[in-house]
C-alpha cells in the first residue's frame, strides 16, 4: 500500500470520515465532542475532495454518536456562509443530516437557513430511512 495513502486512510478513519467514490456519497460519523478543530478538519477533506472530485458528491452526517457540541454561533455561521459563498455557479448537492439532539438540531437549521437558495441543499432528518431516501441510496450505504 502507498504511504500516503495509508496515512491518509488512519486520518480519515480517525475522523469518522468515508467516501463510496460509486455513489458520489461523503458519510460523516463524529463521536464524543464536535468542536471547531473537528469541524476545521472535515473542512479540509471536503475541499481536497470537491478540488479533485470529476463531479458533485453529496453529503450525510449522522450526528448521532456526538455527545457534546461545542460550537458558537458566530462559528457556525462563518463556516456555513463560506460554504454558500464557495459554491457560487456550481451543480447542487445534497446535504443530509441525521440529528438525535436538539443541540444537534439548533446547530443544522442554523446551517440550513445560512445555506438556504444556494447549490446547497441541507436538509435535516431524524430518521436515516428518510435521508437515505433524499438522498437515493441505502440506508446501508449511510452505515460506511
Amino acid at each position: 500500500m502507498h504511504p500516503a495513502k495509508s496515512a491518509l486512510d488512519r486520518v480519515l478513519a480517525a475522523a469518522n470520515l468515508k467516501f463510496d467514490e460509486d455513489l458520489h456519497l461523503m458519510v460523516w460519523r463524529p463521536r464524543g465532542v464536535l468542536d471547531e478543530p473537528a469541524v476545521n478538519r472535515l473542512l479540509l477533506e471536503v475541499l481536497r475532495r470537491e478540488a479533485s472530485a470529476a463531479q458533485p458528491f453529496n453529503r450525510f452526517s449522522d450526528l448521532s454518536l456526538v455527545e457534546s457540541f461545542h460550537l458558537t454561533f458566530q462559528y457556525v455561521f462563518q463556516v456555513s456562509l463560506q460554504r454558500r459563498l464557495s459554491y457560487v455557479g456550481r451543480r447542487p448537492v445534497k446535504s443530509a443530516f441525521y440529528v438525535t439532539h436538539p443541540e444537534a438540531a439548533y446547530i443544522v437549521k442554523t446551517h440550513a437557513l445560512i445555506t438556504d437558495h444556494s447549490p446547497l441543499k441541507v436538509k435535516m432528518f431524524e430518521e436515516r430511512e428518510a435521508a437515505a431516501k433524499w438522498l437515493g441510496v441505502s440506508v446501508e450505504s449511510l452505515m460506511l
